[in-house]
């Protein structure tokens, strides 16, 4: 029999193994407890989920007597759905998204990546099939997948922003896209209605960094992309930060019109939050549409 210290010994080098994304996006999803995925709504399952009174049009070979003969009324016993769903994931991996303005903080894309991830892994886990949009790696259920997913979001883009890829989505699937979005808005509305269209719905969201939201610059500045494809130099910062907040929030109000438009749902992140809390937003955005 396994002592504790080398079943301990054993855990912690399997861990060592795994990239360091794969760590913290387990982590991260360890701290939603799910226990069994509960879609909360009826359907062809075995599972329990709650009695409801007998409505028009139910047959009586659907009443619970057992249930029944404790009131005066007559209530159905509905099980819960469990009908697996896929989820496809697009994940901006453009050079933009490397952007942290701390110098040790955490960076939009290490942000994005941690929290798909972790979607990606309490999906799977609950028996949900999760992958990409595009043809690199259609949806599937497993271990595997994840490790799969691991390794799709360890690559980059040379891009200075990213484009919604939205080839190859499963009509009436779900989708999570995770961006910046300070790119091309009009790639980002060609493919929400492409999916909207294939009637797909799914979940926004926007990662920005606290200086993009604030821009906190003053005096001489030099604004550069990540990609070093665009330069700005102002010798008066803080002389840009109206119109920059303005044009901000306009783009903003535009994500959220497109995704009330298309049925999906917007959030936004900023990095200086928590992980935990975007996921926990995440999550029940996704199980409102599950």
């Amino acid at each position: 029999m396994i002592s504790y210290p080398q079943l301990r010994t054993r855990a912690e080098s399997e861990a060592a193994r795994l990239p360091p994304l794969l760590a913290q996006a387990e982590h991260l999803a360890g701290t939603v407890l799910l226990g069994e995925h509960g879609r909360r709504r009826s359907g062809l399952g075995d599972d329990f989920w709650q009695y409801r009174p007998v409505q028009p049009g139910d047959s009586l070979r659907m009443i619970d007597w057992r249930r029944s003969a404790k009131s005066d009324a007559q209530f159905v016993r509905q099980r819960e759905w469990q009908v697996a769903q896929s989820v496809m994931l697009w994940v901006d991996q453009s050079a933009s998204m490397g952007f942290a303005s701390e110098k040790n903080g955490v960076s939009k894309g290490e942000r994005a990546r941690v929290l798909a991830l972790a979607v990606a892994i309490l999906l799977i886990r609950s028996g949900e099939r999760v992958g990409l949009t595009g043809t690199t790696l259609p949806p599937r259920r497993g271990e595997g997948q994840i490790l799969r997913l691991t390794e799709m979001f360890l690559k980059g883009e040379d891009a200075d922003y990213g484009t919604p890829e939205a080839r190859a989505m499963l009509p009436h699937s779900r989708a999570l896209f995770v961006s910046d979005f300070l790119g091309d808005l009009e790639a980002v509305e060609a493919a929400l209605l492409k999916a909207a269209d294939r009637g797909i719905r799914g979940v926004l969201l926007q990662v920005l960094d606290p200086a993009e939201e604030s821009f906190p610059y003053r005096g001489r500045a030099i604004f550069e992309s990540m990609a070093q494809s665009l330069v700005h130099e102002t010798h008066k910062a803080s002389d840009l930060q109206e119109r920059y907040l303005k044009r901000l929030a306009e783009r903003k109000e535009r994500l959220r019109a497109l995704c009330a438009t298309t049925g999906w749902q917007y959030g936004l992140h900023d990095t200086s939050h928590s992980a935990q809390s975007a996921l926990l937003w995440l999550h029940r955005a996704l199980e409102r549409r599950l």
